[in-house]
Order: C-alpha cells, then structure tokens, then sequence
C-alpha cells in the first residue's frame, strides 16, 4: 500500500465476533458481502475512498473532507464489531523507528497521567508483541513527564497494530453496529405502520444482515401513507442503502368496510391482523420471500395475547419473527430514541382503523373459523391484485407527488359542515351544523349529500380525518373537503 496522504483518514474495521467463529466458507462470504456493502454505500459520498478487505478486517481509507460522513456510514453498517480511527505510517521496519515516532505523537499527552501500550502484531518481525509493548513503553515513560505506567487501570491506552511494515497508532475507538452484513441472512418482508414497533422490528432485522422490505397497509388515504413512506425512506437510508429494497402499499380500505360488514366487533382487531397476514403471504409468494416480520410483543394489546397470536399465526404458512415479542414499551421506544425512529413514530397512527368494542383477549378457534367464512375474500384478493409496488429509493419523488389535506382549526370563517367520523363516541359539538358518519360507512353517505358545501371530517387524533378526506379527494374527486382539528386550550 502506498503511503497515506495528511489529508485522508483511516479507519479499521473489526468484524462482529459471530462472523469470526464460521466456518472459512461462511466467513469468507460475510466479509465479502460487508465489502461489497461498504463500496456501494461509500462510494456514493466520494469515489476516491478506499477499501480493502483483508480475512479478520477491513480498512478504509477516506479523504478530510468526507470523514465524518463516512463515520456516520460506518457506525450505521451491520457486520462491524469496532471501528477504530488510526494514523498510518509505512516503513517502520524496526523497533527503533516505531518507538520514535510514537513519542512524537503521543508524549506531550502524558504529561502527569498513568499509561499502557498494547500492540497487535501481524507479519515477521524480529520481535514479538510484548517485546514491541515494552519497548515503546519504556522509551514514553524514559521520554515523558509520564506518572508511571499501569496495566490495570491506566488513563491512557495507545493502541497501536503492526501489519508487516506499517504501523497504525489508534486515535479513536467506536463501538459499531454489530449483526451480520445486510445480504448474507436471505429476505424478508416487514409489515410496516410506521410506528414504534414496526419501525424497531424492522431496524432489527436490518441489523441482523436481512434485506428487509416493506409493506404497508393503507387504510384510506395519502396522509398516512407518505409518513409510513418516509419513515421506511430514513431506515433504507440509514441502515440498508447497500441493497435495493421495495416498498408495497395494499389498498384496505374495501376490506376494512368488509370486515365491518361480516366480523362480530369482538373479533375484528383479529380479524384485520389475520387478513394483513394472508395479503402479506400473497405478496411475498410473489416476491420469492420465505419470512414476515411484525412489530407484535406479548400482551400488549389486546390482539396480542398468545391466544390470538396464535389465532392470527393459523392463516399463515410463512414464517413470522417477532424480534419484539419479550420486549416492554419504554425498552422498544429506547430503540426508537438510538435510531432516529422515534420522531417518526410518534406523529403516526397504528392500525386504528378498527376500533373493536370490548375486544377479544382470549379468542376460539371454532369460532374465528365460522366468522372467517363469512367474509368475502375476492375483497382481500382485489386489494393484493391493486396492491402497488415501488423501490424505497424512489419514496422522495414519489411522496414530493402527493399532498396531505389542509387542516382547519377556525370554525367563524366559513360556513363550514363538521363530521364527526369517530364510531362509537358521542357527537362533537360545534358552532357549525354537525353531522356523525362512522368513517366505514364515509365512502358511501358522503356522496349523498349536498356537494356545494364544505365539509370538514374530525376525528380525536385527526389522523383517520386525513386519510379520508384524502380518499376523498383522491377517489371520488371531492374538492370541498378538509380536515378540523380544534386548537388545544
């Protein structure tokens, strides 16, 4: 290797230890795979960084200008145990020489401190790697205003490695992400809302090496979609931009009205996850996909008792990880907090969709299967059949083409019609005439009636009002139609 020019930056890459431990074939297609990984990601940020891949590391070398960009990539990178920012210097051929211009490196940082040399050591020397420890420890100590040197409890670590000729002095030590290199674990297909759960679950088996994919479930309109859109956008950005990933949205808006027609209220929280299960099988049929992921954990909503995981678990042949499944809401959104998810997931709606009356904890199987015949099923396969699919490196031009629904917060005005969408609640009172239509039953009665005035829909979060007046507007062309949130007191 040439000598590195002052204004570039090395880094050395210990690999996860699980990598460490496969076997030559194993291990020689994840370093492989990491390489790869890295010249597709780094590359986009400069063309004149370097990689090299060695059997237990790999280097790269990136120019000033970038470092911290690739830092940040690097730290984002499964497959990586440790990334270590180091000064190169070639030549070093002896003792004497190593010594020398580690002292002009680190002497004056010792002043009044205790310390400790570790060295690495891979070549022929005429030396081995205590003998280099000791030797540039004795020449700092002799050299420095040093306290003494300490190898428990030292305050300062020089690290150093030795590969042939060529030293590089550690400056700087990172924890990375560790798992498996993204493309070395298979595919898999997450099924996304774009909340806490979904987003965590998915990063974790990003982490894991797979290629995760994404599907969404949209049960109306845009405004949700192009959040779920933009939250899959920053973990591929962050996480998997080494591989092409795909984003499929599932119109379910027909089946939730289907659901309501034929699902006893009990049992539609179930019913609904069972058929996004069946959708997701059918989807991943198609894209060759062996596994789903989902952000489900234990009991921690109704529909989420081991009895109706189960129940959920029937309609499915595929396998299903839930990387969640033994982890409680503050540790998930602790995750949410270290990957940048948490922004997302807060402002973003879980399948509220439908909202069962005293919910089923503890379903039967006998009569799930009698409900389950009684919903009809072309509905479910015309929403796979329109289903539509895009690569999450082309979310940013897709969201920018679409548009979330004004929101109106001043009811004086205009002459404006509020409709309450909210199922079970009582009417909200307003200062306007004041309608209530479910939001299942919106798709129909909104049409019946008169067209030259302006409605506004509300809901308490104001998150179904904006996927249906987007529907709306989208479907059936209605331009009089907004989104009423009042101002908080």
């Amino acid at each position: 290797m040439q000598n590195t020019p002052r204004s570039t930056q090395k880094f050395i890459l210990k690999l996860f230890p699980e990598i460490m431990i496969k076997g030559s074939s194993a291990k020689r297609q994840m370093v492989g795979q990491l390489y790869t990984n890295l010249l597709t990601i780094l590359s986009r940020i400069d063309a004149n960084i370097m990689v090299k891949k060695f059997s237990d590391k790999i280097e790269v070398v990136s120019p000033i200008e970038v470092v911290a960009q690739v830092r940040q990539k690097l730290l984002d990178t499964s497959g990586i145990e440790q990334i270590l920012e180091a000064l190169q210097f070639d030549n070093m051929d002896s003792l004497e020489k190593i010594k020398t211009k580690v002292g002009e490196l680190v002497i004056d940082s010792l002043k009044a401190k205790t310390f400790v040399v570790r060295a690495k050591r891979t070549g022929k020397h005429d030396f081995n790697s205590v003998e280099l420890e000791r030797t540039v420890g004795g020449y700092l100590l002799a050299h420095s205003e040093a306290k003494k040197v300490d190898l428990k409890n030292p305050e300062v670590t020089i690290r150093m490695e030795l590969v042939e000729n060529q030293l590089n002095l550690i400056t700087t030590h990172y924890k990375g992400l560790s798992g498996f290199p993204i493309g070395t674990q298979g595919d898999i297909l997450s099924l996304m809302s774009g909340g806490f759960d979904s987003t965590v679950a998915s990063y974790l088996t990003m982490k894991r090496g797979i290629k995760t994919h994404f599907v969404f479930f949209n049960l109306g309109g845009n405004a949700h979609e192009i959040g779920v859109k933009q939250v899959a956008l920053y973990l591929w950005n962050k996480f998997g931009s080494s591989h092409k990933v795909k984003f499929i949205s599932v119109p379910f808006d027909a089946v939730l009205t289907e659901i309501f027609r034929s699902t006893p209220p009990t049992y539609m929280g179930v019913t609904l996850k069972r058929l996004m299960l069946m959708a997701a099988e059918q989807i991943a049929d198609t894209m060759e996909i062996d596994a789903l992921v989902t952000g489900e954990s234990v009991a921690q909503v109704s529909s989420q008792t081991l009895r109706n995981l189960a129940l959920i678990d029937e309609v499915s042949s595929k396998l299903i990880l839930r990387p969640l499944s033994t982890m409680n809401k503050p540790e998930i959104m602790q995750i949410a907090d270290d990957i940048g998810t948490r922004y997302f997931a807060e402002s973003m709606p879980e399948y509220c969709g439908v909202i069962s009356q005293n919910p089923i904890t503890h379903g039967s199987f006998k009569r799930m299967e009698k409900i389950a015949l009684k919903f009809d099923y072309d509905v479910l396969k015309q929403a796979v059949s329109d289903a539509q699919h895009i690569y999450v490196h082309d979310i940013i031009d897709d969201v920018n083409n679409l548009e979330a629904v004004e929101v109106v917060h001043d009811l004086t005005t205009n002459n404006y019609v509020v409709i309450d969408i909210r199922e079970e609640a009582e009417c909200i009172q307003t200062p306007c005439k004041t309608l209530q239509i479910p939001f299942h039953k919106l798709k129909t009665e909104f049409m019946k009636l008169p067209q030259d005035k302006e409605y506004l829909l509300y809901c308490e979060k104001g998150i179904m009002s904006q996927l249906h007046a987007q529907y709306l507007r989208d479907a059936e062309s209605c331009t009089n139609v907004r989104v009423y949130r009042p101002l908080q007191s």
